[in-house]
C-alpha cells in the first residue's frame, strides 16, 4: 500500500555510510566470480553478530581491502580471532592514520576550532582574512610538521614503510584520515598483520593477484573495506529523473539545500574530519532558515557559490 504525504519541506538524514557498498571494478573474468573462495563487504562482516563473525573468520586465510577506520578494525578482529593465519590487509595508498595516545590536546586547539579557519584561503573571503591566512601560513606549516614527527616517531611508521607522500594537513583537509586502533603496529611488527601495498589487483581461482606480480596471494576469505556509494544511495530514493540528476551532495548549497529543489535539505552527506560537528552546525542553520531568520539567495547566486565551493575542494 503507498501513502502519499503532502508536505512544505522535507529533510533527508539517511547517512551516506550504509546500504549501497562501493565494490571495485575488474576487467572481465578476474573479478570475484574467478575466485573459488567468498568475497564480503565490510557492510555484511559488521551486520553479524560476534560469536557469529569469529565463526565465519576461524581457520581462514584473510585478506581485508582498504586502509580507512574499517578495515584497520576488521583486521585487528581478524588477527586476534584467528591466530593460526596471519591476516593480510592491503592498500593502495598510505594514508595518516590517528592512534589513541595521540596528544588530542594538539589536535582540539589546533584544528578543530575557529581559530583554524584563519589559517586557510576561503571562497568569498575578504582582503583581511586573505592577507591572515598568507601571514600565517607559516603556523600551519609548523602545526602539520610537529604532527607528522609525533605520528611517524611513535608508530615507527619509517619502519614499515608506511610514511605517507603527502602532509598532514593536506590528509586531514581532504577528510582522508582514520584513527588507528590500540596496538595495530604492534600486531604489524609480530607478524599478525601482514601490510600489502596493492594499487591495482584482481581476482584468480587461489586469491589475489596484485598487478606486476606473478605469484597469488592464496586466500580464502576477502573483505572489501572500500567504503559506500552515498551519492548514489541518494539518488535512488526519487523516482524523478530530474530528482536523480539534482540530488548530489558535490551540488548542494552550503552542503545542504540545492539550488534547484529549495524544499529539500540533506543533512549528513558531506565529508568532515568530524561528521557529527558539521552535522550539527548545518541542522542548526536549517533551523534558523525554516524560522524565517533569513532567506535563500537567488538560484543564480546559490549556483555560483556552490561552483565556488566545488572549485576550492578540488585543489
Amino acid at each position: 500500500m503507498i501513502q502519499i504525504y503532502q508536505v512544505d519541506f522535507v529533510i533527508l538524514c539517511v547517512g551516506q555510510y550504509s546500504d549501497v557498498p562501493k565494490i571495485l571494478e575488474y576487467p572481465a573474468g578476474k573479478g570475484p566470480e574467478a575466485f573459488r573462495g567468498k568475497v564480503i563487504h565490510s557492510m555484511e562482516y559488521a551486520a553479524m553478530d560476534f560469536d557469529t563473525a569469529a565463526e565465519f573468520i576461524k581457520g581462514k586465510k584473510i585478506s581485508v581491502v582498504g586502509f580507512q577506520k574499517s578495515a584497520l578494525d576488521i583486521a585487528m578482529e581478524c588477527s586476534a580471532a584467528n591466530a593460526k593465519y596471519p591476516c593480510r590487509l592491503l592498500y593502495r595508498t598510505e594514508h595518516w592514520s590517528i592512534p589513541k595516545h595521540y596528544p588530542w590536546w594538539a589536535l582540539a586547539y589546533l584544528y578543530f576550532n575557529r581559530f583554524a579557519e584563519l589559517l586557510l584561503h576561503k571562497p568569498g573571503e575578504g582582503l583581511f582574512l586573505r592577507l591572515l591566512a598568507t601571514i600565517l601560513s607559516p603556523l600551519k606549516w609548523v602545526i602539520s610538521k610537529f604532527v607528522e614527527t609525533y605520528i611517524t616517531h611513535k608508530l615507527s611508521l619509517a619502519k614499515f614503510g608506511m610514511v605517507p607522500e603527502q602532509s598532514f594537513h593536506k590528509g586531514i583537509s581532504s577528510c582522508m584520515l582514520s584513527s588507528m586502533p590500540e596496538e595495530f603496529y604492534d600486531r604489524v611488527g609480530k607478524g599478525s598483520i601482514i601490510l600489502k601495498k596493492a594499487p591495482k589487483f584482481s581476482f584468480c581461482k587461489e586469491g589475489i593477484v596484485v598487478e606486476g606480480e606473478a605469484t597469488p596471494l592464496e586466500t580464502d576469505l576477502v573483505i572489501l573495506a572500500t567504503g559506500f556509494k552515498g551519492d548514489d544511495k541518494l539518488k535512488d530514493i526519487f523516482v524523478s529523473t530530474t530528482f536523480r540528476n539534482h540530488i548530489i551532495s558535490g551540488s548542494l548549497f552550503r552542503q545542504c539545500i540545492h539550488p534547484r529543489v529549495p524544499q529539500l535539505a540533506v543533512i549528513g552527506f558531506s565529508d568532515s574530519i568530524s561528521n557529527l560537528y558539521t552535522s550539527e552546525m548545518k541542522s542548526r542553520w536549517l533551523a534558523e532558515f525554516l524560522d524565517g531568520t533569513f532567506k535563500l539567495p537567488s538560484i543564480k547566486e546559490m549556483q555560483k557559490d556552490v561552483e565556488r565551493w566545488d572549485k576550492y575542494y578540488l585543489k
